[in-house]
């Protein structure tokens, strides 16, 4: 989670108020496209009268993807996936009917392994949400009519992955743009921040420059490989796209290196057009190929290198310099240390005893109407204390939210909807307030999840809207009971503190910043700031919720406050690495943050 570049002395709810109206590039495109892909599955919900409706459009609001390319992947990924899931189900269903012990070590079997595969595997997207469905599809079997136990759980859960799937693939080429044009669009918002603060910037654009600095180029970089996915656009083209990318991250780098030393001279403004100019030629899907070598007095080295920068913006690196780097290894299904570190069992073992506790309850307890507290338990589970302990608050409130909105509808509008087509516009609104939030900033964009959530599961159920506000307080209760079972069995046993995490990222941080200034090439330069700006978001994120844990676990982190300033001053290291007359200054602060490491 970026934090702000600047100390504004803003109160609390102002800064809460700008989080939640940001408008972050694409931000309004992409809630819009969500918003419309959960109504259209609430819709055919409706249709098909599939119980439980709120679970499919909750797994739309997970898996929904920006650009087209993803959504198709997504989507076919999904219905391969339910095929194994429904020879899961056929055989579990069978081995657990009228059995409550086989059911038991079921879910405990279950859990256990999509936890663990949440945690040791790149399934991680959407391991929980798998294991979600095929516990909540067990669960659901035993209580409906014994005679149609195993058709009906395998149909909804067949169903339940089914149709989000069906909507991305059919509904995902048709309302998103294109990989290569939501790059393009990133690359123009950054030239335009460059701009920016070249001129007047106000504290929102320098808080947009930190946290978009700190996204570094991955997210573009994910887009250029949907790209190539495509076959759209040529070879060549996407050398070029590529290249941008890293210089749109080097470019922003620089300006604000220059909003920092106050180079402000009248130069500035050509640079400001300059920008302006290649944003607009990015916004149409194009790309700049002759750009001015902008001139800047002798005392503004950081204009000097954006100018040489702005250059060869689109400049792929030469062949030759692209074979002496070492090539990427691949990595396979599971993460390297997936069967020797064992955080990973110990992660799975509490993902499970949380969810057998949840279990439990509600069946104890003879309240089927909590189950909503299982479904929490894959939704909040998070491996460290610090990201529970940050997180928690936004579970909180977004259920709050949610919840509540649930509870005024069905009060104030349900009576008065007289049609499918008032009802879904309810949901359209609801869920577009709740893509929202999610898609904004990551200090929030958690609980945008958890008001969906609670609306969904308060104001959907069986297969049509309900006015029972037994229903709207038990699935509220079962999310919050959810949420607190997690948090207390995530920090009570083995609990995995972030500062085990510094030590690593801050190795990798000076080595980036030391690789940094030994290179002289500028295309090659980029790359490596983009590099350096994701190893400083890992550093900020780590320090940021170990300082979250509680006082216990924070009184054995010895170095918390050296790694702390470690991180300040290599943020302003890694832009001035890029200067060339200040690469041996830079040089000696690395050898001092090194000593006091030691």
């Amino acid at each position: 989670m970026a934090q702000p570049a600047t100390n504004t002395g803003e109160g609390a709810l102002a800064r809460l108020w700008w989080l939640l109206r940001a408008p972050l590039p694409g931000r309004g495109g992409h809630s819009l496209r969500m918003a419309a892909a959960c109504t259209i599955v609430v819709l055919i919900g409706e249709i098909w009268q599939i119980p439980d409706v709120a679970v499919p459009a909750l797994c739309t609001m997970a898996v929904w993807q920006k650009d087209r390319t993803t959504n198709m992947l997504a989507g076919i990924a999904l219905n391969v996936l339910i095929i194994m899931i429904l020879l899961l189900l056929f055989v579990l269903i069978h081995l657990t009917l009228d059995h409550p012990l086989s059911l038991v070590v079921a879910v405990i079997l279950l859990s256990f392994s999509f936890f663990f595969l949440g945690s040791a595997s790149k399934l991680k997207p959407v391991a929980y949400l798998l294991g979600l469905i095929v516990i909540f599809a067990l669960i659901t079997a035993d209580q409906v009519p014994i005679g149609e136990i195993a058709t009906r759980a395998l149909l909804y859960a067949d169903l339940f992955i089914l149709v989000p799937g069906a909507v991305m693939l059919i509904c995902g080429p048709l309302i998103c743009p294109s990989p290569a044009t939501l790059l393009t669009r990133e690359i123009a918002a950054r030239l335009r921040l460059c701009a920016a603060l070249l001129e007047q910037p106000t504290t929102n654009q320098l808080d947009y420059t930190h946290a978009t600095l700190r996204e570094g180029a991955s997210g573009m970089l994910k887009l250029l490989k949907m790209a190539k996915l495509e076959k759209v656009l040529h070879k060549d083209q996407l050398a070029h796209l590529e290249q941008a990318a890293y210089s749109s991250v080097a470019a922003l780098a620089l300006a604000h290196t220059a909003f920092r030393h106050g180079e402000t001279q009248p130069s500035t403004m050509e640079f400001s057009k300059t920008l302006r100019a290649m944003a607009e030629i990015f916004s149409h899907n194009g790309y700049p190929e002759d750009v001015l070598n902008l001139t800047a007095p002798a005392n503004a080295p950081a204009l000097t290198q954006l100018g040489i920068v702005l250059h060869t913006f689109t400049d792929p690196v030469e062949n030759t310099l692209q074979n002496t780097q070492p090539p990427a290894q691949k990595s396979g299904f599971f993460v390297p240390d997936a069967f020797s570190n064992p955080e990973h069992v110990r992660f799975a073992v509490k993902g499970t005893a949380a969810v057998l506790i949840s279990y439990f309850i509600f069946t104890i307890l003879d309240w089927p109407g909590i189950h909503t507290c299982i479904i929490t338990c894959f939704i909040v589970a998070l491996p460290t204390v610090g990201e529970m302990t940050t997180k928690l608050r936004l579970r909180i409130s977004g259920a709050l939210v949610g919840g509540s909105i649930g509870i005024a509808s069905i009060i104030f509008i349900m009576p008065h909807l007289n049609n499918i087509a008032a009802f879904l516009l309810l949901v359209f609104v609801v869920s577009l307030f709740a893509s929202w939030v999610k898609n904004g900033d990551e200090r929030i964009a958690y609980a945008g999840f958890q008001i969906g959530l609670a609306f969904f599961l308060s104001d959907l159920k069986g297969f049509g809207p309900t006015t029972d506000m037994t229903t709207a307080r038990d699935r509220i209760i079962g999310i919050l009971l959810g949420n607190f079972i997690t948090y207390a069995v995530f920090t009570s046993f083995w609990p995995t503190s972030a500062y085990g995490l510094i030590a690593e990222r801050c190795r990798a941080l000076l080595t980036a910043l030391k690789q940094q200034t030994a290179i002289t090439r500028v295309a090659q330069q980029t790359r490596q700031e983009a590099a350096i700006q994701q190893n400083l978001s890992g550093m900020e994120r780590a320090l940021e919720l170990a300082e979250a844990e509680p006082p216990h676990m924070r009184a054995h982190m010895p170095l918390l406050p050296t790694y702390a300033t470690i991180t300040q001053q290599a943020a302003s290291l890694a832009e001035d690495s890029l200067l060339p007359s200040r690469q041996h200054t830079v040089q000696q602060h690395i050898q001092d943050m090194e000593q006091s490491l030691t």
